[in-house]
């Protein structure tokens, strides 16, 4: 049997449980010995990580092979039209190659979203929309390239769901474990 630890990555907190002496780490928040992430998350990004102490899950979490399918809430700068959004259900042109194509939707703030410690910046004559973005493979800082690629800058990415996996009512900074 597996173990799988679901974990509401808190901005700030870099997704391994070494400390580099300025950001807080998994060590701060898991003291489950055994337990390794599949895949990352980055510091400014937050939402659903998972871990497990089963290296076959996690090669398949992580192998982009499996494309298995990662879903963000995603707040942007500006208001993304049909034409963009369309850009990014294509496949967006990135520096290191096309990205596959996205699903992508517009959706209202997310319901229960906690608050984030800093708050994102506001600018008084610049809207912001939610999206939520479906991706199956995992570039360094993907979604927030593609986004920026469209013209529409990420303020904030949650990640919500993983596969099969999600971040339902897990708080920031806390955990669930399920037997696989």
């Amino acid at each position: 049997m597996s173990c799988i630890l679901l974990f509401n990555k808190p901005y700030g907190v870099i997704c391994q449980f070494s400390h580099d002496g300025m950001h807080p780490t998994l060590a701060d928040y898991i003291a489950v010995p055994g337990v390794y992430p599949a895949g990352r998350l980055d510091t400014d990004s937050e939402g659903l990580l998972l871990l497990t102490d089963d290296g076959r899950l996690q090669h398949r979490i992580t192998d982009p092979k499996h494309k298995l399918p990662k879903t963000y809430w995603v707040q942007v700068e500006g208001m993304p039209d049909e034409a963009a959004l369309a850009h990014l259900r294509r496949g967006v042109l990135l520096k290191d190659g096309m990205t596959l194509p996205a699903e992508v939707a517009l959706m209202e703030e997310p319901e229960g979203l906690w608050s984030r410690d800093p708050p994102i910046r506001f600018r008084q004559n610049i809207p912001t929309v939610w999206i939520a973005l479906t991706i199956r493979e995992g570039r360094n800082r993907q979604v927030r390239r593609m986004t920026a690629a469209a013209g529409f800058p990420t303020l904030r990415l949650i990640r919500c769901r993983i596969g099969e996996w999600t971040l339902n009512d897990i708080a920031p900074g806390q955990w669930r474990d399920i037997v696989a």
